[in-house]
């Protein structure tokens, strides 16, 4: 079955050889993942998954970034609306819907970062199998500096990778790391220099289209099994955590301080 990929607006998914390169393609927004996107890459998953030509996916961004996370000027003009309630409402069963395909998506997924990961767009590259990040990359869960709990899968990730006590400070801080960093603390796989980071993805990809299809497939998925479990154990609370967040002032005014390029003032409501 070769799925239709033409209809994807804000992903571009390219197939030569047994390898697809999937890439976040908003580069002039810093690959934002906005409620459009993420509908995507909800999707998109289950089209790999049952693409016969399809034995390794290449995950990375257009441009310069990787992802710079969530909308922040879309959040801001959501605030107090019935849009923004009902966005607050179906983001729960979406992103749990986004990560549990990822885990279930047969081939295994090596991310390029290529870029500054940051929030979702950190997230979305520690649930890919393999990451290959630059090593000039800013990578970290920022979501507490624009008021939000790390809800939309750093509770789930992060403690698994680094443990619990590192992962709360990081969490808790916001702190932004260089990808040579990232790879120091065991988040990310390999760190290359910015300019090599699709040829390290590619050549990672090679060796694994080259070996028996169904053994890689099935190790990835049986190792999955215990990140899944994580998954249903922690994020139906860390996402409602964060959508109760997301409808506080300090929220707000952290969104609004970001597009005024000021400094917030929080004030614990």
């Amino acid at each position: 079955m070769t799925p239709d990929y033409s209809r994807y607006r804000f992903l571009d998914i390219r197939r030569e050889g047994g390898i697809a390169t999937l890439t976040l393609n908003q580069a002039e927004n810093r690959n934002a993942v906005h409620m459009e996107m993420h509908a995507e890459l909800e999707q998109i998953w289950r089209d790999l998954s049952v693409d016969r030509e399809v034995n390794v996916i290449v995950f990375t961004g257009a441009g310069k970034t990787f992802s710079a996370g969530g909308d922040i000027k879309r959040m801001a003009a959501r605030f107090g609306t019935d849009e923004g309630w009902d966005h607050s409402l179906s983001i729960p069963a979406s992103t749990h819907r986004l990560f549990e395909g990822m885990l279930d998506v047969k081939q295994p997924i090596i991310a390029a970062v290529n870029g500054d990961a940051v929030g979702l767009g950190a997230t979305l590259a520690l649930f890919a199998d393999i990451a290959i990040i630059a090593d000039t990359a800013k990578f970290g869960d920022s979501h507490v500096k624009v008021g939000l709990v790390a809800g939309d899968g750093g509770a789930v990730v992060w403690p698994l990778l680094v443990g619990p006590s590192r992962a709360k400070e990081f969490l808790m801080r916001g702190r932004l790391v260089s990808g040579t960093e990232a790879h120091a603390l065991g988040l990310i796989n390999h760190v290359v220099p910015a300019a090599e980071v699709m040829e390290a993805a590619m050549k990672m990809a090679e060796e694994l289209n080259a070996l028996p299809p169904l053994a890689v497939r099935w190790t990835k998925l049986s190792v999955n099994k215990w990140i899944k479990h994580q998954l249903n154990l922690i994020m139906d609370a860390s996402i409602a955590y964060e959508m109760l967040s997301i409808n506080s002032h300090d929220h707000h005014e952290a969104a609004m301080a970001f597009i005024e390029k000021r400094k917030p003032v929080f004030q614990g409501r």
